[in-house]
């Protein structure tokens, strides 16, 4: 790997990481501190500190509503109440990959970009889902998560090679691929596909049990913007795309489940299943508006990979549960804003 490469991975690293983060308050040494505490640790040293009233990853972002219609094959794969009735409200949250409210989404270190989904049931109550736009996330464990943090805080401008994250990267080539396939600047957050990298399992009403992980396909097509168009794009383009856009009409996103083979490793996000695997349609997520007081919205809203319903169950794969720990730790530390929002 090239100097250049090192530290546009070393950039990348520093701002594209999935899990939303925050130190815990307690004072402890490291060796006492709880695995979700060490990476808080290492993730609020990789963002500069602290920003008050923002995320501490995926901080810059846009919240919009809508609805989201089931498809007729949903049924045969969950009798989740979302997926069997009618129409239901659905609120979004699209985002930049970074830690840092003020990122450029002109940054390919941005990516992976995120969409966060709540669906209000029937009868009331809601569910999540968790998503970014890579198929595949960088490790598949807790403590390699914490060795790659780890790895990109080690590292420096003037790092001999090959450098901690060199090294990291060298040994997991999934990681080294998610950020070299992460680099392309999305035409619009409407033109990227976006991947439930975690498994989970789905009970259908018959009592039939199947694994299988989101994906989320942008009805206007996956696109991505030419070097001439990278180069001329501004701070805040996809965000300024966005809302343009919503003005013209919806933007619509179908949702699949791409299910499991026998054998296909349930345990491991990191580990993308083939195309061949089979994928049902769940139904499509249609977006109307912009939320109204968006920046409050986006301080109370927590989503968490493990808010389920009846019909939806956590899988063996350990990343669900972790996210939800760090994000009771995030909580806690999320004050109102100082600077605008995006």
């Amino acid at each position: 790997m090239s100097t250049a490469q090192s530290r546009r991975a070393r950039d990348f690293a520093h701002f594209s990481v999935f899990v939303a983060l925050v130190c815990s308050p307690r004072v402890v040494a490291a060796q006492e501190k709880s695995l979700p505490e060490q990476i808080a640790d290492v993730m609020v040293q990789l963002n500069g500190g602290i920003h008050p009233g923002f995320r501490f990853a995926h901080a810059k972002g846009l919240v919009l509503t809508g609805s989201f219609t089931p498809a007729p094959t949903a049924r045969s794969v969950s009798k989740a109440a979302h997926l069997t009735g009618g129409k239901v409200p659905v609120t979004v949250r699209l985002s930049d990959g970074t830690g840092n409210p003020q990122a450029s989404d002109a940054n390919p270190a941005t990516s992976p970009r995120g969409m966060a989904v709540r669906f209000t049931l029937p009868k009331g109550g809601f569910t999540d889902i968790v998503s970014n736009s890579h198929n595949g996330f960088f490790v598949g464990t807790g403590t390699d998560f914490l060795a790659f943090l780890k790895a990109v805080a080690a590292t420096t401008a003037t790092s001999p090679h090959p450098s901690p994250i060199e090294q990291f990267l060298g040994a997991h080539p999934r990681a080294l691929k998610v950020v070299q396939e992460s680099q392309a600047l999305p035409r619009s957050f409407a033109t990227l596909a976006y991947f439930g990298n975690n498994a989970f399992v789905f009970l259908d009403s018959a009592g039939v049990k199947r694994a299988g992980r989101y994906q989320i396909m942008p009805v206007a097509g996956v696109a991505h913007l030419d070097s001439a168009a990278a180069a001329k794009a501004g701070p805040n383009y996809l965000f300024d795309d966005l809302r343009r856009r919503v003005v013209r009409g919806p933007i619509a996103y179908r949702l699949f489940v791409q299910l499991a083979n026998p054998g296909d490793p349930t345990n491991d996000g990191s580990i993308a299943w083939p195309d061949d695997r089979k994928r049902v349609e769940l139904g499509t997520n249609t977006l109307t508006m912009i939320a109204p007081h968006n920046e409050a919205l986006q301080r109370s809203l927590t989503f968490n990979p493990i808010y389920l319903t009846d019909g939806i169950q956590l899988s063996d794969d350990p990343f669900p549960p972790l996210r939800s720990a760090v994000y009771a730790l995030s909580v806690q530390h999320r004050a109102p804003a100082t600077s605008p929002t995006h």
